[in-house]
């Protein structure tokens, strides 16, 4: 059984780094959720500012405010650390906000957590991001995309091996919890 798992586990790993939709916009479904609607670009551009708005179904009469989490990943395979945007209303029925995407974005993630008064959160989706909106330049670690051609290079200048290393790394990891479940591991 614990073979099982680490293997499962190192596929997974390996999958996350390995697998690959270039340029696929994502986006969460709003059923079941208090937001009515959502607008945004369908397209991310370099160093410009990326708003949204959403409109939510109701007034929900106990809500503090709503947070924009965003997380940008760049060409060379690195996503920077989420970052917390408080979003704006005049209504507290529509609200927006806007973050200034980086040069070298390959595209922008984001969720939405609604805080009522109690500072308790409401998260849309539940688990991770939701929304994946890809730039006019993009690199996803296989091929080059979009309608800009200004970011694309003949020299691949995402971290060597990278995927590579972190598919091996996984290997080795779930073949050391194997040895380690089986007491061969000392």
């Amino acid at each position: 059984m614990h073979k099982l798992l680490a293997l499962v586990l190192a596929a997974l790993l390996a999958s996350n780094v390995i697998a690959s939709d270039g340029g696929i916009n994502e986006e969460a479904n709003l059923d079941g959720t208090d937001i009515e609607s959502m607008e945004y670009n369908s397209i991310v551009y370099a160093n410009q500012e990326f708003t949204i708005s959403l409109t939510l179904k109701n007034e929900i009469t106990n809500l503090s405010h709503i947070n924009w989490i965003t997380q940008v990943c760049i060409n060379s395979g690195v996503c920077y650390p989420p970052k917390t945007i408080q979003m704006n209303t005049l209504d507290n029925e529509t609200w927006t906000a806007a973050v200034i995407v980086d040069q070298e974005a390959t595209y922008l993630n984001w969720r939405i957590d609604q805080v009522d008064n109690n500072d308790s959160v409401t998260r849309v989706p539940e688990t991770g991001f939701g929304w994946k909106i890809w730039s006019d330049c993009w690199y996803d670690g296989e091929e080059w995309g979009g309608n800009d051609t200004s970011c694309m290079t003949e020299d691949d200048e995402s971290l060597p091996g990278f995927i590579l290393s972190v598919a091996l790394s996984s290997i080795i990891i779930a073949a050391l919890i194997v040895q380690r479940s089986e007491g061969k591991y000392e």
